[in-house]
């Protein structure tokens, strides 16, 4: 008789358990529909199925009981465990999915609209500059070099009769590198002193290596060995600020050497190439004694517009002179036989009285209202 009032209370302990937990579940199941975000839903789960849980304290007041008791006490409760997980898993996926909704729908594209234009860009007005310097010295015959932006003491200053107290070597006006050259000196970033005059004169006596030795040899002058005639522009660097200055900025060399190149070349050349780049014939040119170390005699180049709001006005816009006698012994020539005239011009000048830009720090401020006016 007492194993059948067993049998008997087993299924029933079984079934109060199944009704209690069907119970829970329907709870839990509307606990989470009521959570609107993960965080809130989180927060649900943590009552039903967190360490003090509703799950869990069923679990542990299981300790009292009997092992027959636990078997389908536990079950039971496995079984609503497994309700409230699959209940919370799809309350997961439903919120999952309605965030992807409301991010497609913000993110929604109207495939009726015309596509946004992609503006072109342009070349920076200095490279528009540079471009149209080297067509018009190109056009006279001038080949147009390129030069390293590290240089040596040796090509920047003294090749060029600079002497070893001069200004510009400085470290008040030159930007010099941690690096030293063969000489022991540090090199230097390029400075404004024409450090590829004499380099590129090395290159082309050393390409026509024969020419010059016929040249030379020659004693009737009849044999003439190939002028050197190019311009190298490029960046330079100095430690100089303000409106009209910058650290970094470009500048053009020109060397015009030969046997009968003389300041007329000079004055004839950059006159020429002066009306052709600003387009204008009725514009004056100056030039004004100076001094270049490198040079001797030695001028400033100034213009003059006869029209437009710099009309009356003369800027400089060059330096330049003929070849001093020790720079052409440095090129490896013979001063006696060799003679010629140099300059430096900034493009960035230029540019500005081109264009009627009043600042120069615009040029490289990046600033693309200013920038696309050259577009």
């Amino acid at each position: 008789m007492k194993r059948l009032q067993l049998f008997f209370y087993f299924p029933r302990l079984f079934f109060v358990a199944m009704n209690e937990l069907d119970s829970l579940v329907d709870t839990a199941r509307v606990a989470f529909a009521e959570a609107k975000t993960p965080a809130e839903l989180e927060n649900a789960k943590a009552q039903f199925l967190g360490k003090s849980g509703r799950i869990t304290e069923l679990m542990k007041g299981m300790a009292a009981l009997s092992v027959e008791e636990k078997k389908s006490r536990g079950a039971a409760i496995n079984v609503g465990k497994q309700a409230i997980e699959a209940a919370l898993t799809d309350r997961r996926q439903q919120l999952a999915d309605e965030e992807l909704s409301l991010q497609l729908r913000a993110e929604a594209l109207d495939v009726s609209l015309p596509g946004r234009h992609r503006a072109g860009g342009g070349l920076h007005p200095v490279s528009r500059t540079l471009e149209r310097i080297e067509e018009i010295f190109s056009s006279m015959g001038f080949d147009v070099a390129d030069g390293p932006e590290i240089e040596s003491d040796w090509h920047s200053f003294t090749s060029l009769n600079n002497p070893p107290n001069h200004p510009a070597r400085s470290m008040q006006d030159t930007f010099y590198v941690d690096i030293n050259g063969e000489d022991g000196i540090p090199y230097n970033l390029r400075p404004h002193t024409s450090p590829m005059q004499v380099r590129y004169a090395h290159q082309h006596t050393k390409k026509y290596a024969a020419e010059f030795a016929a040249a030379a040899a020659d004693t009737s002058g009849t044999v003439k060995a190939p002028e050197i005639r190019v311009i190298a522009p490029g960046r330079t660097y100095r430690v100089d600020s303000d409106a009209t200055h910058s650290p970094m900025f470009h500048q053009c060399e020109g060397l015009w050497l030969g046997e009968n190149v003389s300041f007329k070349d000079l004055k004839v050349v950059f006159t020429d190439f002066c009306r052709t780049f600003f387009e204008r014939d009725d514009l004056v040119l100056r030039f004004r004694p100076s001094f270049f170390p490198f040079t001797e005699p030695s001028a400033e180049i100034d213009i003059q517009f006869a029209s437009g709001p710099l009309a009356g006005r003369w800027l400089e816009v060059a330096g330049s002179g003929q070849v001093h006698p020790n720079v052409v012994r440095n090129m490896g020539l013979d001063p006696e036989r060799y003679i010629g005239f140099a300059f430096g011009m900034g493009p960035d000048r230029l540019t500005m009285l081109r264009y009627g830009v009043n600042d120069l720090r615009l040029f490289f401020d990046g600033d693309l209202r200013f920038l696309s006016q050259f577009q």
